[in-house]
């Protein structure tokens, strides 16, 4: 009995893992729109929208969304946030989310630029999480020693 509830918690580990990795919601707002879409960002009138669920960019044929944005930018003195899914980008370079591409430019712009894929929701700050499939590995993998 033990091992068969051991195979089982198994499973919908991995069921979870593979629902985590092929799927995730991301804040999708303007500042220019709403004024909480900014920092401090408050979500009580946003939509969390299903990534999987977007149409795709007709630029971009076959790549689908797999990452939420944010995207803070200054236009002379003005700051503008974006936060949605991501379609391109590098989640987390050097493995921390909280690190984003910074750039600069003529005329007074600074955009920052930063995406993630550790949770739903993950565009809102920049708290850093460790990822949970990480250990949701781990416990799977124990268990499987076992029941071998």
């Amino acid at each position: 009995m033990a091992q068969w509830f051991k195979y089982s918690l198994c499973v919908i580990t991995l069921i979870s893992i593979f629902g985590y990795a092929f799927g995730i919601k991301c804040w999708d707002c303007r500042s220019s729109n709403d004024p909480k879409c900014a920092d401090p960002f408050d979500n009580s009138s946003m939509p969390i929208t299903d990534c999987k669920q977007e149409k795709g960019l007709a630029h971009l044929p076959g790549i689908k969304a797999q990452m939420c944005r944010k995207i803070r930018q200054k236009v002379n003195g003005v700051w503008r946030y974006f936060r949605g899914c991501a379609y391109l980008g590098e989640v987390g370079i050097q493995g921390d989310e909280r690190f984003c591409l910074m750039r600069t430019g003529t005329y007074n712009i600074f955009i920052e630029y930063c995406t993630c894929n550790s949770k739903d929701g993950c565009n809102s700050s920049f708290s850093f999480t460790p990822m949970p499939v990480l250990l949701m590995f781990m416990v799977c993998t124990n268990f499987m020693k076992v029941l071998l």
